[in-house]
């Protein structure tokens, strides 16, 4: 008879002790972030503290965007039926697909193309405008630039920031620059890179899968979501028609960290 035991590298449970990719969780906690433990538990070891600090602002980066996003909009629409919280952040989550939130993994899927056409031998500004005058001509969107509410994304430059405090700014984060260039170029408008974008290029920086790449997206918005179907199920009469551009904000003004 066949061995059927299977393997698996993430995870040990003992009696009374809980171990993560070989760390037991109780010393984790308290010692090391969040963001920390989602880098030990997708690649298997702990991240450097700049590095650690690199996710933690990606996930916080997308952590909500207002009421506007599908996402969220279904969240709080299935929230209004009477729902379980847990059954309305998994509908939102289910939203997240090809046009919303999967910007990400499409970006790297460029990047790393641009990549290539930089390994044959192109300069970067060669393989961007290269790789934009191709997509034109097969009118094919090029995901992670323009952003329908902002110009200039006010993520974007921190998260380069981050990553070059991290000594993880290279390659990846001059190609995305220069494609942006080569856009304004070819289409005569700004086109700046959006955070999906950014993820995208620290993602590649950080030489991460690209089929892990929504992963991150959906993680930073979960918290996000949970927020908006709590407010829905507390502030909101059931069975509503849910039109976002009728929404008013009344949280706090604007404040910021103590220097």
């Amino acid at each position: 008879m066949a061995d059927k035991t299977w393997k698996t590298a993430i995870t040990e449970i003992e009696p009374n002790k809980i171990k993560l990719r070989g760390y037991p969780l109780d010393e984790l906690m308290g010692n090391r972030s969040f963001a920390d433990v989602v880098y030990l538990a997708l690649r298997g070891e702990l991240p450097t503290p700049k590095v650690g600090k690199l996710i933690d602002a990606m996930l916080v980066s997308s952590i909500d965007h207002g009421v506007t996003p599908p996402s969220v909009l279904t969240a709080m629409t299935v929230a209004s039926t009477g729902a379980s919280l847990n059954s309305a952040v998994a509908a939102g989550i289910l939203a997240i697909s090809k046009f919303h939130g999967g910007a990400i993994e499409a970006c790297m899927a460029i990047l790393q193309e641009a990549k290539g056409l930089v390994d044959s031998g192109r300069s970067t500004d060669e393989a961007a405008e290269s790789l934009v005058s191709s997509y034109k001509e097969k009118k094919k969107r090029m995901s992670g630039f323009g952003h329908r509410v902002h110009t200039n994304d006010p993520r974007t430059p921190r998260l380069f920031e981050l990553a070059e405090e991290a000594e993880h700014s290279g390659i990846y984060i001059e190609l995305i620059k220069a494609i942006e260039s080569a856009l304004d170029k070819s289409a005569g408008k700004k086109l700046p890179v959006n955070v999906d974008g950014a993820i995208a290029a620290v993602l590649c920086e950080l030489d991460f899968w690209k089929n892990l790449a929504n992963a991150f997206f959906i993680m930073a918005r979960v918290p996000g979501l949970v927020a908006h179907v709590a407010e829905e199920q507390e502030r909101q009469r059931p069975m509503r028609t849910i039109i976002s551009a009728e929404h008013e904000y009344d949280g706090p003004a604007e404040r910021h960290l103590e220097e």
